[in-house]
């Protein structure tokens, strides 16, 4: 059994930490499924199901294997249920000998699935269940999978982080673009009641305030709502 890290491998993985405005974390998904199947020799295909509390992400470098794990979960049995309940690499050498799953292994063997490789990698808060499958029997080994899991677990948890980072200060800077907005049109409303009622800035937004309270509705919307009236009126 050769060994399961490449070159290819390790640089493909670490251009999963890359972020833009595309990345999320199915694009993350999907790069590392498409990478397993491209740079671990024996590997035909990839899996990934990011699990968060009961709920799940799941991706894969080929549909049948989507499927596959989908299939798992419905039946009930299957290695990566295995994985994840007890947090330990699980392989199957040969679903055709393997008495642990019977239905698993038909399921496996309908898509062409001979050897499998269930890795939980726990990057708080969620978990995610890297599943290698062969078409081959005996493409991996326990002992061959240690230092991968290990690889993985450093390059995916440092993808998951900046593309976490990357959504807080898009996030962030959504919210202050919203704000600034905001501010805008309560400005631009403060400037209509000025102009009618020839009071001060600070007794206009009073007004808007008090208006909006009486009305139960944000004193943006109000505002908004004001200019809109305004520049009907103007057109």
């Amino acid at each position: 059994m050769a060994r399961m890290i490449t070159s290819v491998l390790a640089r493909d993985l670490a251009t999963l930490g890359r972020v833009g405005e595309d990345t999320s974390s199915e694009s993350v998904l999907r790069g590392l499924t498409t990478t397993l199947a491209r740079g671990v020799p024996g590997c035909s295909g990839g899996s990934a199901e990011l699990w968060r509390d009961d709920r799940v992400l799941v991706s894969g470098s080929h549909s049948e294997l989507i499927m596959l794990v989908e299939g798992e979960r419905e039946i009930g049995e299957g290695p990566s249920i295995e994985a994840r309940s007890t947090r330990q690499r699980v392989v199957i050498s040969d679903v055709l000998r393997d008495p642990r799953w019977a239905r698993y292994s038909g399921l496996a063997t309908r898509w062409g699935v001979r050897s499998v490789l269930l890795l939980p990698i726990e990057i708080d808060p969620v978990l995610l269940v890297v599943g290698l499958y062969g078409v081959r029997p005996g493409a991996f080994t326990a002992q061959a999978a240690a230092p991968l899991a290990e690889m993985l677990s450093e390059q995916v948890g440092v993808a998951m982080a900046n593309m976490w980072d990357f959504d807080e200060v898009r996030t962030d800077a959504a919210q202050m673009q919203e704000a600034l907005a905001g501010r805008s049109i309560i400005d631009q409303a403060k400037g209509i009641i000025m102009k009618s009622s020839g009071c001060s800035s600070e007794a206009a937004f009073e007004e808007l305030r008090r208006v909006s309270q009486h009305h139960q509705v944000k004193v943006t919307d109000l505002a908004r709502l004001l200019v809109e009236e305004h520049q009907r009126k103007k057109r």
